[in-house]
């Protein structure tokens, strides 16, 4: 049974400053422990007011190095690169922002560009910040050819390249993404979810664990630690 606490706010403003103090707190206990700070976090738009809020508060920014949970396979320069907003917010404050994506348009091997440039880095992620859609993927672990590969990746392998399918209508390309294992050995697993929608789908595929036909049951079902839920409407 996936353990999951749920932080319920009533606004999305209230939760964004909530979201945002825990994170900091995170990042200091990873400095305090270890020297350095590693998190993922989500694109999209729910993460944006945190990273405001994030941003401004008084860290030793340059001992963190932050990646997206996931990429679009499009120029840096492109709205939907989720990286180009997380540089936006955190590079003025000293982070080190650390693209997975490349130009290489075959998107397995792109994914495989992606796992070599993780490899530079200190595995396990101190956080891995989560988000869903309103398909039930999250991360960029979609239905599709590549979700076996994605949810059932070895440990080690910290990325893959995937094909959503169907493709999603408002932003119809291709990803890469963290696996299954890179998120669950993260020593802090947080979703952010607004909407009474998905916060139905999330319940019920928490409670469906493995049996879920949505990736984000099938990722969680396979968690060993306890998972923060924060929501707002």
């Amino acid at each position: 049974m996936i353990e999951a606490e749920w932080w319920d706010y009533d606004s999305v403003e209230e939760m964004a400053d909530a979201v945002a103090g825990d994170i900091g707190f995170i990042i200091e206990s990873a400095l305090d422990a270890r020297g350095e700070a590693l998190i993922a976090v989500p694109g999209g738009k729910t993460p944006l007011p945190v990273f405001a809020r994030l941003a401004q508060a008084k860290l030793n920014w340059k001992k963190v190095t932050i990646i997206p949970t996931d990429e679009r396979l499009v120029p840096l320069t492109d709205e939907r690169s989720n990286i180009r907003a997380i540089a936006q917010a955190f590079l003025s404050a000293g982070a080190r922002v650390f693209p997975i994506s490349s130009d290489i348009a075959d998107y397995k091997l792109a994914g495989n560009s992606a796992n070599a440039k993780l490899n530079d880095l200190k595995f396990p992620l101190d956080l891995a910040w989560l988000g869903v859609g309103a398909d039930g993927h999250t991360a960029s672990i979609f239905a599709g050819p590549d979700l076996d590969e994605a949810l059932n990746a070895p440990k080690g392998r910290h990325a893959v390249g995937v094909m959503p399918d169907p493709m999603p209508a408002d932003a119809p390309v291709l990803r890469v993404t963290l696996t299954r294992s890179a998120i669950l050995s993260a020593r802090t697993v947080l979703i952010t979810v607004t909407g009474d929608a998905k916060r139905e789908m999330l319940e019920r595929a928490i409670e469906d664990g493995h049996s879920s036909k949505l990736p984000i049951g099938r990722v969680l079902a396979e968690a060993e630690q306890p998972i923060d839920i924060h929501w707002a409407p």
